[in-house]
């Protein structure tokens, strides 16, 4: 299982959040530190190692890191917001 480490940005993001939307992406998350390429996953285009979650209408990106055993998460926002 991978460890997960949070951006000033998407910390922010989750305090500034209502708990059901806040619940439902620590859920996504938990299922990433599982398998961090599931179904929905997507590689983002033009980027080297970066990848989006979806949760309803927000995106997570994030990147992972096998030599640390690590997945960062770099930004939860809107989709119109994150790209």
């Amino acid at each position: 299982m991978l460890d997960i480490r949070y951006s000033n940005k998407a910390a922010k993001f989750l305090k500034k959040s209502n708990g059901t939307l806040v619940k439902r992406i620590i859920e996504k998350i938990e299922k990433l530190r599982e398998n961090p390429f599931i179904h929905d996953t997507k590689k983002i285009v033009g980027s080297k190692g970066l990848f989006r979650a979806r949760v309803g209408d927000y995106r997570i990106l994030y990147e992972v890191d096998y030599k640390n055993n690590l997945i960062g998460i770099i930004k939860i926002d809107k989709r119109s917001d994150v790209y």
